[in-house]
């Protein structure tokens, strides 16, 4: 395997071939990471990626972002790739829906798992009495207990009092602030997911999801062979759907612990290394 320390932009470790017969020549479910894989710092599809994805789709594979984010913010994204109809997996696993540019709200959920999110709130708050808390809300935006700066989350944002973060269950909850990390351990005991997204954030939502289980529910329903997978992500919390997937491909700039997960290493976002895998699709 390829060491994270000597893999640079350009040099790519390829899958077995039986992965990559399994993604050419068929019909492939295409699951894609969007922060880091397909968006860089500014906000945008790069022309070049956007073709890329247009190209895929027209070959007749499934493209499906699958995300951290909440569904709000996938939306523009499908929108940059020119994708009207698809499915898409967000809040890392915690709702599965149908893009659907004709409907009113441009989406349909399919599935969305929600959890107490009291003890979550009353752990964090009370071991990290300055951490910042966001609860969402699937479609609109997040109830807060002190507003987000402007980028770090998409949608509406509404300030309220403790009690009411925990007033109807929900699909995630943010903890956000120096010491974060400090409460994976304790969270999971509490029998939720909680993923690390940042050196200051853990997202935490229902237990034993994944982007993985929000892909393989896809996959069951459009009726592709599981041999027919391919995942891109570069973060932490898409460790799950890169082993799931029958290729599984990492970022250039991903983590150590990603890059040794996967099948092959394409190049970083600042070249655009998911077009190099999406070029191999026809």
């Amino acid at each position: 395997m390829t060491s994270p320390s000597t893999t640079t932009a350009t040099e790519l470790r390829t899958a077995p071939p039986a992965a990559l017969r399994a993604s050419t020549g068929t019909r492939t479910l295409v699951a894609l990471d969007i922060d880091g894989t397909l968006l860089g710092a500014d906000g945008i599809v790069p022309a070049v990626t956007v073709g890329a994805v247009r190209e895929v789709r027209r070959s007749g594979h499934h493209v499906v972002l699958a995300s951290g984010r909440s569904l709000v913010g996938i939306l523009p994204v499908a929108g940059q790739l020119g994708i009207e109809q698809g499915w898409a997996v967000a809040s890392n696993g915690a709702v599965v829906a149908r893009v659907d540019a004709d409907l009113p709200s441009g989406y349909r959920i399919e599935k969305m798992h929600s959890f107490d999110v009291e003890p979550v709130v009353r752990l964090a708050r009370a071991a990290l009495p300055t951490v910042q808390v966001g609860v969402e809300e699937v479609g609109w935006g997040y109830r807060v207990n002190r507003a987000f700066e402007p980028g770090l989350v998409n949608g509406e944002q509404r300030r309220v009092a403790d009690a009411e973060l925990w007033k109807a269950p929900a699909a995630r909850v943010i903890l956000r602030g120096g010491g974060a990390l400090s409460l994976l351990e304790p969270l999971r005991e509490l029998g939720v997911t909680a993923t690390p997204a940042g050196p200051d954030w853990v997202d935490v939502t229902p237990l034993s999801l994944s982007k993985a289980t929000a892909l393989e529910r896809i996959r069951e329903r459009v009726g592709v062979d599981p041999g027919a997978t391919l995942a891109v992500g570069d973060g932490v919390n898409d460790l799950e759907m890169i082993t799931w997937a029958a290729r599984g491909v990492a970022m250039g700039h991903a983590p150590a612990a990603v890059l040794d997960a996967a099948d092959e290493v394409t190049g970083p976002i600042e070249e655009n290394g998911v077009v190099a895998v999406l070029s191999t699709l026809r």
